[in-house]
């Protein structure tokens, strides 16, 4: 396990980077997939990390709380090296309900973590649908607990939603999120 902190080189305003994943619903999922919903937050994230892991509670409680706004996680981990991050476990966690969020999609060429910048697990991206655009309004940590271990008292992520949702600027610090690097692949 490698600590990282992400560094992303996108800014407030930018397009999400468009992609077209492969879901573990068996769908092909793209930015379009969610274009009804009024915000989308996109999750770098693996089923090992010690610190992704910490965020699965969160992340299935923001999908099943926000009806207007999608989590996505994508899995960008090079699966030969962590077989934890194979297609068939990311599966099996959905199945199990240890995952539960709106989409849980394999990035296997690493391209769309690279197009985002994303540099550890977790990586959150929330983006505001801004009519034929999602726009990035917040990039950093989901809450104010840097560790596994850490309880947290202060939610980022959903203070972030709820100014989107209300129409609102998001005024918030973008401190960047903590995990295990993301898991490229040699050459």
């Amino acid at each position: 396990m490698v600590l990282k902190e992400s560094e992303t080189e996108l800014e407030a305003g930018d397009e999400a980077p468009a992609f077209e994943l492969e879901g573990v619903d068996g769908d092909t999922h793209t930015l379009e997939s969610f274009a009804d919903d009024e915000a989308l937050l996109v999750v770098f994230t693996c089923n090992h990390c010690p610190y992704a892991k910490a965020k699965f509670d969160l992340l299935n409680d923001l999908a099943a709380e926000y009806d207007d706004v999608s989590v996505v996680g994508i899995n960008p981990n090079d699966d030969e090296e962590y077989p934890d991050d194979s297609f068939e476990k990311m599966q099996a966690y959905v199945e199990e309900g240890t995952i539960a969020y709106d989409a849980y999609l394999r990035d296997e060429t690493q391209t769309v973590a690279a197009a985002y910048g994303a540099e550890c697990t977790p990586d959150p991206f929330l983006f505001a649908n801004e009519g034929d655009t999602f726009e990035l309004v917040y990039q950093g940590r989901l809450d104010d607990a840097p560790n596994p271990d850490d309880e947290p008292t202060r939610f980022q992520i959903r203070e972030a939603i709820d100014a989107v949702l209300a129409g609102d600027p998001v005024d918030l610090e973008w401190e960047p999120s903590r995990g295990c690097s993301i898991k490229w692949r040699e050459g």
